[in-house]
C-alpha cells in the first residue's frame, strides 16, 4: 500500500494526473501487521486507522419498531 497525494500518480502534487520519468520519495515505512502489508509514506501524509475483524457495524441493526439496536 502507498500513502501519497491524491492529484498525482507521483508523490509531487503539483505534477498533476499520470506525469511521466518521476522519482518517487519515500518519507516513512510502517508495517501494518494485523492487515499483512507494508505502508510506504511518501510526503506529509495523514492515515487513517483500519477497521477491526468485524466492524462494530455488524452488531447494529433496526427493529421494526424503529428502535435502534447495538450502540452502545
Amino acid at each position: 500500500c502507498m500513502a501519497k497525494t491524491q492529484y498525482s500518480f507521483s508523490d509531487d502534487q503539483t505534477l498533476l494526473g499520470a506525469p511521466q520519468d518521476f522519482n518517487i520519495h519515500v518519507k516513512e515505512v510502517r508495517l501494518s501487521a494485523g492487515a499483512g502489508f507494508v505502508v510506504v509514506i511518501t510526503g506529509a501524509i495523514m492515515t487513517m486507522p483500519g477497521l477491526p475483524k468485524v466492524p462494530a457495524a455488524n452488531g447494529m441493526d433496526i427493529t421494526e419498531d424503529g428502535e435502534i439496536i447495538g450502540l452502545s
